[in-house]
């Protein structure tokens, strides 16, 4: 089968093996795939990794031990945990220390005209969700996951840095949470995706408000990202980490211990608040794709990826 490989910074196709089924794991076939910011990071080096990336993808199950699976389309979550340890049973499987990562640790990824996922990671797609759509299921879980993590009363002013893909995320599923978002960002384009959807934006400038916001969420992607994000915290506020960015952070804790503001790690989330949101038809996905390639060109859709500006790039199988 074709397979994605990176390796040494460079992205290359190579001819793998269908990977083997065990009990209780499904195979799936690669309907279509998203590049995300993680993927590129892994490119750069994050990890060490070597292998096959993506972990953003919809498929469809051509085996499974579970024969309602079978012929549905599907996404799945992308830790595989061992269901055992004290942080499996007090349901922080995506914490779990001997966990796999689909694309990202020690789990070959979904940019492959196969893959393999446990039957208990996968959700079966609603009709009234599209394949492209369905490919923003996982970064869309990863934004409503600042819910449950953090209760921000129902209309709170909420600034959100940064106007990529993840950022335009959470922009509309903290506004359609009832909140009254502020998104700040570089490019009119993008934030105008957001706007349609009710969120008040405006471009990123080199004096940003200080001290204004309870609640700030930084989506910037940047390294400076925090630093600025805990200039616009109020005192005892709260600043919501969305940012994966490979290499070390400078971080002037100072700030943070005298305006005692709260910093929260954010990562995964569940599907389920994701898929209603998608189903419901709440957020605007579609227009964050800015391209599509076949599996086999998959060199050129990592370049289209990596451009500055680009949103959601995606894989399809041919």
């Amino acid at each position: 089968m074709v397979s994605v490989h990176l390796e040494n910074g460079q992205v290359g196709l190579t001819d793998a093996p269908v990977p083997p089924r065990p009990p209780g794991v499904a195979l799936i076939r690669l309907l279509a795939g998203g590049i995300c910011n993680t993927d590129i990071e892994l490119r750069r080096g994050y990890y060490g990794f070597c292998g096959c990336p993506g972990h953003e993808f919809v498929g469809e199950v051509v085996e499974a031990d579970n024969p309602a699976l079978i012929g549905k389309r599907v996404v799945g979550e992308i830790n595989l945990a061992c269901g055992t340890c004290k942080w499996c049973q007090r349901g922080l499987g995506r914490h779990c220390p001997a966990r796999t990562v689909l694309g990202i640790v020690r789990h070959s990824g979904a940019f492959a005209e196969f893959l393999t996922l446990p039957e208990v990671n996968l959700h079966v797609l609603p009709d009234a969700v599209s394949t492209e759509a369905g490919v923003f299921v996982e970064p869309l879980a990863a934004a409503c996951e600042i819910l449950d993590q953090v209760q921000i009363p129902t209309g709170s002013a909420v600034a959100l840095l940064g106007d990529g893909k993840l950022g335009l995320l959470v922009a509309q599923v903290l506004q359609a949470s009832g909140l009254q978002v502020h998104q700040f960002g570089r490019h009119p384009d993008k934030l105008s995706i957001a706007a349609r959807r009710g969120v008040t934006t405006e471009i990123a400038r080199e004096s940003m408000p200080e001290a204004e916001y309870e609640w700030v969420v930084d989506a910037s992607g940047s390294a400076s990202g925090l630093q600025t994000a805990v200039r616009m915290t109020q005192p005892r506020g709260t600043v919501i980490l969305k940012s994966t960015v490979h290499g070390t952070v400078p971080v002037d804790t100072a700030p943070i211990i005298v305006d005692e503001i709260t910093l929260v790690g954010s990562r995964c989330g569940r599907f389920e608040p994701a898929l209603a949101l998608l189903a419901a038809g709440k957020i605007d996905v579609a227009s964050m794709i800015a391209g599509s390639y076949p599996l086999t060109r998959a060199v050129e859709a990592f370049e289209h990826a990596e451009r500055k500006g680009t949103l959601k790039i995606l894989l399809t199988a041919d």
